[in-house]
């Protein structure tokens, strides 16, 4: 899964420990979401989209699982 996090975050002009409280979870979560080691919740994933006014799947993007879907 490839996420957009650190782009919206660096737009929006914001470290990672503003993120995090933001959506309360800890700077190391983000910095994990970030570099794509820990997948996040459902919950904490719109909890994110909801941060940046986009939406679960601009942020987060199944591109593996996507490919699947199309060779059928």
């Amino acid at each position: 899964m490839n996420n957009l996090v650190a782009h919206y975050r660096k737009k929006n002009g914001l470290t990672q420990l503003q993120v995090a409280n933001m959506v309360n979870v800890t700077s190391r979560t983000i910095i994990s979401i970030e570099k794509g080691t820990y997948k996040p919740s459902l919950i904490l994933a719109y909890k994110l989209a909801k941060v940046f006014d986009t939406d679960v799947e601009t942020m987060f993007k199944l591109e593996e699982y996507l490919g699947g879907l199309h060779e059928k």
